[in-house]
């Protein structure tokens, strides 16, 4: 049997030092990581809430999750699965009729009224596995399909807010499809996309939903799409740093920001806020078949389905070469292989991470994954985009050194 008795002290001291490192050389102001193996759990709050000083990071600190939301958000449409009010290839149509009986752009880069129709209709699977013919693609920046769902507010964090969801609907129903339903994976508004479909199935909001079944089962009591006035001096300000200077802007305080009150959309793609502990406890509940201190969360197959790889090589050609041909623009990041249900999974081995990892990264400095074949969940939360190299870098070099420190 493999000895998972956690972690070498001399390894433990490396993660240490280059976690410090960063908070030292004046980039990431401060960072909360956690990291368990077998039952050993280690924490490393470092630095301060804010760039010029002032509260230190605490165990406890509340982070806006980013993309890091979606593989946590999919649980709710799972919980939907395991109890038979969703099958995998029903259309959505019965749910969402504003997607039925698409147009499909004859070429993705063509105009919005060049197309042919669906040859089928939009499937749960397609949603789930984010296929269903429309997401953000840096590959495709500046068409008309893309300038026109940034106009629309389809997508978070850009001047037209979200609306909220039956209006969204709305909005994305009068655009066409980028490519044929199953064909290809595509980021982001498929992840917003399953927080509708599970309000409409359950009559429930998405919030209410993930909080009966998910959050609130789980303990993850500081989980949610935005955070109490009582918490706020929690949650530290979102910095984007300037790409040319470095200079510290922000891009969301926490008081009377963008998480300070209930959003109009409960955004399953990068809506949460959280701990490291929540995190945690549901990261290993994923590495526990679903389990949670002796309470079934989601049933093992369904923990399977999400936490393996569901996409063919030409399902993901865009996201491949956004990964490898585009690195400069994603730091390395997304180089798994694989994608399952909201989540990436390691499908080769690129790095030093063994295949079968699970998890994935978020815009504001934030990663989060488990790692089966080592019993080993790694959480690192910082208040830095990634509008500089600088927390990505940090994240590379978190996973590097833990990876190291397993020595037994």
């Amino acid at each position: 049997m493999m000895n998972t008795s956690g972690f070498s002290p001399a390894g433990l001291r490396r993660v240490r030092e280059v976690l410090d490192r960063y908070v030292d050389s004046g980039k990431i102001p401060g960072l909360v990581a956690l990291f368990s193996r077998g039952d050993e759990t280690h924490v490393e709050a470092i630095g301060t809430m804010r760039h010029d000083g002032g509260a230190p990071m605490r165990r406890d600190t509340i982070f806006r999750m980013a993309s890091t939301s979606k593989p946590v958000t999919i649980a709710a449409a799972m919980v939907l699965l395991d109890e038979c009010r969703l099958r995998l290839d029903d259309p959505v149509d019965p749910w969402l009729p504003e997607l039925a009986d698409r147009q499909v752009l004859k070429r993705f880069d063509g105009p919005l009224d060049d197309t042919v129709p669906a040859r089928r209709p939009i499937t749960v699977r397609d949603v789930l596995t984010s296929t269903f013919g429309l997401g953000m693609d840096m590959t495709s920046l500046g068409t008309p399909i893309m300038n026109a769902v940034f106009e629309r507010g389809l997508t978070p964090n850009l001047p037209v807010p979200m609306p909220e969801p039956d209006e969204w609907m709305r909005r994305l129903g009068e655009l066409p499809l980028m490519h044929q339903p199953g064909e290809r994976w595509q980021y982001q508004i498929s992840s917003d996309l399953v927080g509708v479909l599970v309000s409409r199935v359950t009559g429930q909001s998405f919030e209410e939903f993930l909080r009966e079944r998910v959050f609130g089962p789980l303990g993850m009591t500081d989980t949610g799409f935005h955070v109490p006035a009582d918490q706020i001096h929690r949650l530290p300000p979102l910095y984007a740093p300037d790409p040319q200077t470095g200079e510290f802007l922000v891009w969301d305080e926490a008081e009377g920001g963008r998480h300070s009150k209930p959003p109009a959309f409960q955004g399953g793609g990068g809506g949460l806020n959280s701990t490291a502990d929540d995190y945690h406890a549901y990261f290993r509940m994923l590495l526990n078949g679903g389990v949670h201190k002796g309470e079934r969360i989601l049933s093992r197959p369904a923990v399977e389905l999400m936490t393996t790889n569901r996409l063919t090589p030409e399902q993901q050609a865009a996201r491949h070469a956004m990964a490898v041909d585009n690195v400069h623009i994603s730091h390395g990041q997304g180089q798994h292989g694989g994608w399952g249900f909201g989540m990436a999974v390691r499908t080769y081995r690129g790095d030093y991470a063994p295949i079968g990892q699970f998890g994935w990264d978020g815009g504001s400095g934030t990663a989060t994954y488990a790692d089966p074949a080592n019993q080993l969940t790694g959480i690192l939360l910082t208040q830095v985009g990634a509008s500089t190299p600088d927390s990505m870098r940090l994240i590379h070099d978190f996973w590097t050194t833990l990876y190291q420190a397993i020595d037994a």
